[in-house]
């Protein structure tokens, strides 16, 4: 099935590996015949695009189920129903292109400033008719277009920066009455105290924090409701966020 040289392991072999990782991680409302063949056409476009690209040091398909689609899905039943969804920094694809897959009632944008990443992104959505559109941009600039700020149901963001940076960055984006959903690491308690004093500043306030385990690794998520909008001031220019968090 590959184009290059990427190994694919055929259907069946497949559906059992994605079958056993979702179970074992508590994911397995997500495994049915839909949710396989479109995470097999997945792991096919995005492989080979990686071949090309350079999206992850992930190469394999096991690899990829476990540390993108695993790790990803853990947010999917924390997105409202028919939510519009923004990606902040999605990289490669993750979470949008997961969340996508077994979230058809959620309209995704995905952002990213590198346009590289945003085209596969957007070619791969193309051809598994998703429901995602890409926005190429810097957050802390988009956040200041009305066309953006204050308009999204829910804002995600993964593996992109510090929660204390990335509170500045996607709280803007949040309606009122809307909900932030951070995906953090081993760190996320430490990273989560030094945000806290922000996100009230922000308008938000945590919601709710879940802990799920990664095949043994600890990760944390956390749910930020927005209560009241964000000052226009924020967020900031990049510099200044980072040299002097909120």
């Amino acid at each position: 099935m590959s184009k290059y040289d990427v190994v694919i392991p055929e259907y069946p072999v497949f559906k059992e590996m994605l079958k056993k990782h979702l179970y074992e991680n508590g994911l397995s409302k997500f495994y049915n015949e839909e949710n396989a063949k479109g995470f097999y056409k997945l792991t096919d476009l995005f492989l080979n695009a990686n071949a090309r690209v350079n999206l992850s040091a992930i190469r394999d398909a096991e690899g990829t189920i476990v540390k993108h689609y695993c790790d990803c899905l853990y947010i999917a039943d924390m997105i409202p129903r028919g939510a519009t969804l923004l990606d902040v920094g999605c990289g490669g694809g993750f979470p949008t292109l997961p969340i996508a897959i077994v979230r058809r009632d959620v309209k995704i944008t995905s952002l990213d400033s590198t346009e590289k990443k945003l085209k596969v992104v957007s070619d791969i959505a193309g051809e598994m008719k998703l429901n995602v559109t890409t926005l190429c941009a810097r957050a802390e600039e988009a956040a200041h277009d009305k066309k953006y700020r204050e308009m999204f149901d829910a804002v995600s963001a993964r593996a992109v920066s510090s929660l204390d940076i990335l509170t500045e960055l996607c709280i803007p984006f949040v309606k009122v009455g809307g909900v932030f959903i951070a995906m953090k690491g081993s760190g996320g308690e430490d990273e989560y105290k030094k945000a806290e004093k922000g996100i009230g500043i922000l308008g938000g306030a945590l919601d709710t924090k879940s802990e799920p385990e990664l095949e043994g690794m600890k990760r944390y998520i956390y749910i930020i409701k927005k209560h009241r909008k964000t000052a226009a001031e924020y967020p900031r220019g990049y510099a200044k966020i980072c040299k002097s968090p909120l």
